[in-house]
């Protein structure tokens, strides 16, 4: 199950007009709760936006890659406490990408909006318009934004033929033999 997943998971960035029920919402949030972090430190925060002008606003948080956001029938928006963790980066992408794949199992699209080292249109950091409008304290970072919805798209799996295997080494860097 969890391969046919991976394989048929892509990003969506156009959603149906169409809620998604707090039900399918918690199961959204208790997948994030359940990601790893180091030393069970857990520094991610989660704001779980589905205020439609302030989805807007946010899809404004950097000139590129987020206006679809005002589309979708959710974000949310992945942070960390930056006191709490030095990787909280790493802790925080964990945690985004099991939002993502939660969202897949349950036949919602979603799409990475990346926040951390983006900038604004009025050349501050994205970071800071996603803190103004969320109110977040100056210990707490943006890692990213997960826009989530009904697809309105569709999209083929990648191509078995894509992937980059000449990536992959075993037992040694640069070692592409196999071990039998």
């Amino acid at each position: 199950m969890f391969h046919s997943l991976i394989r048929s998971r892509r990003s969506i960035r156009r959603y149906e007009n169409k809620p998604i029920d707090s039900e399918t919402i918690d199961l959204l949030v208790e997948a994030a709760l359940r990601s790893p972090s180091s030393n069970n430190r857990k520094p991610w925060e989660f704001v779980v936006v589905t205020d439609k002008d302030l989805l807007a606003q946010l899809s404004e948080a950097k000139p590129h890659g987020a206006s679809f956001l005002k589309d979708a029938a959710l974000g949310i928006v992945v942070c960390a406490d930056v006191k709490k963790c030095d990787v909280w980066v790493e802790d925080a992408s964990i945690a985004t990408t099991f939002i993502h794949l939660a969202a897949a199992s349950l036949g919602l699209g979603s799409c990475w909006i990346q926040i951390r080292k983006r900038d604004h249109s009025d050349g501050r950091p994205a970071r800071d318009r996603v803190a103004e409008l969320l109110g977040l304290s100056d210990n707490v970072e943006v890692e990213a934004i997960v826009a989530v919805g009904y697809p309105a798209e569709e999209k083929a799996p990648h191509a078995q033929e894509s992937l980059e295997f000449e990536k992959i080494s075993y037992n040694r860097y640069g070692n592409q033999n196999r071990p039998t």
